[in-house]
């Protein structure tokens, strides 16, 4: 099992590049220059070969369980990554990336159904905005404009395909505690939102990023103030893309942050990470199990991993 020390990490490079990049831009435009926004930039773990897993809906349709990297963003807007080692772990840190300085919210996004991200949805000023990785380090990504509007939610991520289509899709909760569903397209444009559920306030974690329980549907993990850690199991069913909640685990409030990326020891089942208030984290991996979604912990990062203000 490998051990990652967060930012701690010899050669990572700590800089921040300001400079100009995109401006607001409508539909599928290219974007304009604007002098005062950062320039932004993001590298995947491309050319590393990898296995993939994929289950299947009674459909027959695939349902690829990701085995996406884990990025950490600084408030400074640097991106790292932390790709993975095949059996649980962490390789070290590399950067790659800049210019996240002032995202709310960012998360990858899998267009084709292939078990890899593409790229990344994110929140800034009010506004969704998706960009594909860019090819090299240097270069800077092309930002396409979503949409605004995004500032009345709290909470937006990507827990992969809960509609049923191949694409990944979009969920967002405002303050009134209401759940939405946007479904991807494949291109970073969504359709407009469902309502899909009301009184989501009580959680103050909400995470999830592919299949959890071995039926081949992406499900949601959310956290409750006490500490309480309840499994949504996914439906594929747009309008009500979760079943009811099931209690999995207690004891959570002792991490400040919860998240997925897939499945990390390729085992096919998506596992999840728990940051603790020393900046360790923490490896719960996935049993296919609808009952017991998750083995016991491992600990695979072993400090500095609050130095991130948003991990993904």
């Amino acid at each position: 099992m490998a051990n990652s020390s967060g930012l701690n990490r010899k050669g990572v490079l700590s800089r921040v590049t300001v400079a100009a990049i995109t401006a607001a831009l409508v539909g599928t435009t290219t974007a304009a220059v604007a002098a005062d926004a950062p320039q932004r930039s993001a590298q995947s773990a491309a050319g590393e070969a990898a296995p993939r897993f994929s289950t299947f809906t009674a459909a027959g349709a695939a349902v690829a369980t990701p085995n996406n990297s884990l990025y950490g963003a600084t408030n400074y807007g640097n991106l790292y990554r932390y790709d993975l080692d095949g059996r649980g772990g962490l390789k070290a840190a590399v950067s790659s990336g800049s210019g996240w300085q002032y995202s709310k919210f960012i998360t990858q996004v899998d267009h084709n159904s292939d078990g890899a991200s593409d790229g990344l949805w994110f929140v800034e000023n009010n506004r969704l905005g998706y960009m594909k990785y860019t090819p090299a380090e240097g270069e800077d990504g092309v930002v396409q404009d979503i949409g605004g509007g995004w500032g009345i939610y709290n909470r937006v991520l990507s827990a992969g395909n809960n509609g049923g289509a191949a694409a990944d899709d979009l969920i967002a909760r405002d303050g009134s505690g209401r759940l939405y569903l946007y479904l991807g397209y494949g291109n970073g444009k969504l359709t407009g939102r469902t309502l899909v559920g009301g009184g989501w306030q009580i959680y103050d974690q909400i995470t999830g990023k592919g299949d959890m329980t071995g039926d081949g549907r992406a499900d949601l993990i959310t956290r409750d103030t006490a500490g309480r850690l309840f499994l949504f199991k996914g439906t594929n069913d747009y309008k009500k893309p979760f079943a009811g909640r099931t209690q999995i685990g207690s004891g959570f409030q002792i991490y400040n942050n919860l998240l997925s990326v897939g499945d990390l020891n390729f085992d096919g089942n998506a596992d999840l990470l728990a940051r603790d208030g020393s900046g360790l984290l923490w490896l719960f991996k996935g049993t296919g199990n609808a009952n017991k979604p998750f083995y016991g912990r491992v600990k695979i990062g072993t400090s500095g991993w609050n130095g991130f203000k948003i991990m993904f």
